[in-house]
């Protein structure tokens, strides 16, 4: 079955009651999951509010309970990946198993120079997050102590306690689609790939990439989850959404082109069609209107009927 969920920018004004009502309404209109960015703030404009990603997971894990949710995705460079991990089992046993573990390099420098985090280049935070997946890999896998040296992160004689309910701990997540770096890492890590703001014919090439780097990890082409990030933008009515787009001086050809979901019910389910064809098996359709319940709800009524089988 395919899997539809929405994806929510934290720092894009997200505070308590936001967060309170679109988990609200995720829960009750069918939705799959909800996942949200791990941010302190936009990368240009003015500073909105910003929820900080593990008290709201901490949050959504106790207040719902059907929903899949998890950071898509947490930057190894907030945080040592010993201490996320720590509190990525810690919420997944409260939710009894329904945080899905997403975790990235970073990349947007704004937030570490407003927060004194330091921002090394691309190499750099891609090589630490090469030693986070490992560093978690072993934590999760071992019922001992274990020890870890890397260039970035150690362990001494760690062990992850409580040991985590689910097996396995939370499935791990890693977004990008890079096929040098990015692929080889999915693949030899991950329970779940995610591709984000892509076109359908780089997303397939990308799909065949990860096929390869699977056969070559000793693993199948179905041992992972594949995933799309990106933005939807929906109105129930043509009127409306032709209003919108004029309003926002967007054209909705050029949209569909880069891989947005763009339309009225019918529109976005032929779209998404498209997409499950080429592979997708979950979506997080990034939904940008955070006060705009009404036709988040309504986007829940045209469409996942739809994809329920």
């Amino acid at each position: 079955m395919t899997q539809i969920g929405i994806m929510i920018e934290g720092q894009d004004g997200l505070n308590w009651p936001r967060w309170k009502r679109i988990l609200q309404t995720a829960e009750d209109c069918g939705y799959q999951s909800v996942f949200r960015s791990d941010h302190f703030s936009n990368a240009s404009g003015p500073a909105k509010d910003s929820l900080e990603v593990w008290i709201s997971l901490a949050y959504a894990a106790s207040h719902t309970e059907r929903i899949e949710f998890g950071p898509l995705v947490t930057p190894i460079t907030f945080r040592h990946p010993a201490m996320n991990l720590r509190y990525a089992t810690a919420v997944d046993d409260l939710s009894g198993g329904r945080l899905v573990y997403g975790l990235g390099a970073g990349w947007q420098d704004r937030e570490h120079r407003q927060f004194g985090v330091p921002f090394h280049d691309f190499s750099t935070r891609f090589r630490m997050l090469e030693e986070a997946l490992e560093l978690t890999a072993r934590l999760l896998r071992s019922d001992a102590p274990c020890d870890f040296q890397g260039e970035f992160y150690q362990l001494d004689d760690a062990i992850l306690l409580p040991r985590p309910a689910r097996p396995g701990g939370p499935p791990i997540l890693i977004g990008g689609s890079g096929p040098k770096k990015t692929l080889p890492l999915a693949a030899k890590y991950a329970a779940e790939w995610n591709a984000a703001f892509i076109s359908l014919d780089t997303y397939r090439a990308r799909k065949a990439r990860l096929a390869e780097c699977l056969q070559q990890q000793g693993r199948a082409a179905d041992d992972i989850k594949r995933s799309l990030m990106t933005r939807v933008i929906y109105r129930p009515t043509e009127a409306q959404l032709d209003a919108h787009l004029h309003e926002n001086g967007l054209d909705a050809a050029e949209l569909e082109a880069r891989g947005l979901i763009v339309g009225s019910g019918s529109a976005v389910v032929d779209q998404l069609s498209r997409w499950v064809e080429a592979g997708v098996e979950r979506f997080m359709l990034q939904w940008v209107e955070l006060d705009d319940m009404a036709n988040l709800e309504l986007l829940a009524r045209d469409v996942l009927p739809q994809f329920s089988d």
